[in-house]
């Protein structure tokens, strides 16, 4: 069993994170919090005691760290006796500290893929560029590597694994629509860090239609959606890490991932690049200062740990999969609703942040438990995800399922239980 959790990164996600990790720390054990900037991390745990979210007397530290320096990680790894890594700061960290994990024994959890900040929408599939081939170095070592076990990527992951292996003889598609109808009442934002964000929507667009990679450019195919709770929005196809991995482990011709932008949004985007503020490549001032537009651009927006006090609204996530069952055409649509004012009242967050951060934490107890206890690289999809939706229903972040019977809690436990024994997971 694996105890004591070391937490990268002092953002929106990270507070969530150790928000969660601390109402669990009777399993857990320490909490040990780190960042370039110790305030931040010590802002979050006077954050866990205002709230309460303590589960019982025990460790909460606060600790400076670069986190691209992979021997200070190790020795902070070490001086904290961590056992589990949540690696929650930017994704351009996430191989110094997968490296850090490989060289200390230590689980290993992210909620992103890796980024090269010199690099824009690589060659797909994204994880071949870099996390599948430290997939050998984990394997030898021993150490479970637990990968974009946020929302989306993350929990979409397992529900489509989920519909797979359960309601179909064959999948068709998979479509993620992810939908945020909040408010958070501010000209211009970016529910998580504006450099990561906008990364994702100046390059192509990579889908997986007919068993292949199809590029398309941003804003270029949109649809109207109506989803449960949120209704009707306008969401339009755009890359993302999820289908990545998908696309291998699972075999479905069709995966897209939509994401819901309202019309101030795409026209900001549009002027910011057209204007050449969104370029990850330097330029040179009239005073011959050398800059990154997109990193002046992340400066003057503001923090998006900054608007969860006043958000309001809901989210809609879930997988729409279709397909066939006995010579019948099928579809299931899994998935979560969850609220910016309540995240706010519980957490002090956010619901984009407490969707990422939740799922990374359920990660972290089926880890130490040893029911994710992998040894090994591992996407989500390729874990038992039954009880990971179990679990996530008693976290705040409960998983609904619309068919032919209706609109219900999904209690995926329950559902296998009523099942063959060999249409569980891992089983057949």
């Amino acid at each position: 069993m694996k105890r004591n959790v070391l937490i990268i990164g002092a953002g929106g996600v990270a507070h969530v994170t150790a928000h969660k990790c601390a109402q669990n720390n009777k399993l857990l054990g320490d909490i040990n919090i780190a960042s370039r900037t110790v305030a931040k991390c010590e802002a979050i745990i006077d954050s866990i005691k205002e709230k309460g979210n303590l589960q019982s007397p025990g460790v909460l530290r606060a600790h400076q760290l670069d986190a691209y320096d992979i021997e200070a990680t190790k020795a902070l790894i070490r001086s904290t006796s961590s056992q589990i890594v949540i690696n929650v700061g930017s994704p351009f960290l996430n191989m110094s500290v997968l490296e850090a994990c490989i060289g200390t024994g230590a689980a290993y959890l992210d909620t992103a893929i890796h980024e090269d900040p010199n690099k824009v929408c690589e060659t797909p599939p994204w994880y071949a560029n870099y996390e599948w081939k430290r997939s050998q170095a984990c394997k030898d070592a021993g150490v479970t590597a637990v990968l974009g076990v946020g929302f989306d990527p993350g929990v979409v992951n397992a529900y489509a694994r989920f519909a797979y292996d359960n309601y179909f003889d064959k999948v068709e598609s998979i479509d993620i629509i992810d939908i945020n109808a909040g408010s958070h009442g501010r000209y211009f934002a970016t529910n998580f860090d504006p450099e990561i964000n906008f990364r994702e929507f100046t390059a192509t667009v990579w889908s997986w239609e007919n068993s292949q990679w199809k590029a398309n450019k941003m804003f270029e195919h949109g649809k109207e959606w109506d989803m449960p709770v949120t209704g009707k929005s306008i969401a339009y196809l755009t890359g993302h890490d999820e289908l990545h991995s998908l696309s291998r482990f699972l075999d479905v011709p069709n995966i897209r991932f939509w994401m819901g932008f309202g019309e101030h949004y795409i026209n900001v985007f549009n002027v910011l690049k057209n204007l050449g503020l969104l370029s990850e490549k330097p330029v040179r001032t009239a005073r011959g200062q050398e800059i990154v537009p997109l990193e002046v651009v992340k400066a003057v927006l503001p923090d998006p740990a900054s608007l969860a006090a006043g958000y309001t609204g809901k989210t809609c996530i879930g997988d729409l999969v279709k397909g066939t069952k006995d010579g019948q055409q099928k579809e299931v649509m899994i998935y979560n609703t969850c609220d910016h004012e309540a995240c706010y009242a519980e957490v002090g967050s956010q619901a984009i942040s407490y969707t990422a951060g939740v799922p990374a934490v359920a990660a972290a107890i089926l880890i130490a438990k040893g029911t994710w206890d992998a040894k090994r690289m591992v996407n989500v999809e390729e874990q038992d995800p039954a009880p990971f939706i179990a679990l996530m229903n008693n976290m705040g972040l409960v998983t609904r399922i619309k068919d032919e019977q209706g609109d219900r809690i999904l209690h995926p436990i329950q559902e296998l239980a009523s099942r063959e024994p060999e249409k569980m997971f891992g089983t057949a």
